[in-house]
């Protein structure tokens, strides 16, 4: 048969857990808790910011397939060293 406590409906789920443990966190710990999070969010955010540039470069790299024709016709513009097109990586 079932019982009120088995037919609880709240869902039990990750989010919840972290929420209920956050509330019966003292004041002190949650200050603490608070600054060390932003120090984090801080870091990560200036890592994307860095890597944004090689983020956007590899998307363009993957979608875009003109990209390496373009790189191939500047080489052959420049009439680099067989030596020099070695170390770009466009060697023979």
């Amino acid at each position: 048969m079932n019982t009120q406590e088995s037919l609880n409906t709240e869902p039990k789920n990750f989010f919840n857990l972290i929420t209920q443990y956050w509330e019966n966190l003292d004041d002190s710990k949650k200050i603490l808790l608070t600054k060390i999070w932003k120090v984090l969010t801080y870091k990560w955010q200036l890592q994307i910011l860095f890597n944004l540039p090689f983020l956007l470069w590899l998307i363009l790299d993957k979608s875009i397939t003109k990209v390496h024709d373009f790189d191939v016709a500047i080489l052959s513009y420049l009439n680099l060293p067989e030596w020099v097109i070695s170390f770009i990586g466009f060697g023979k």
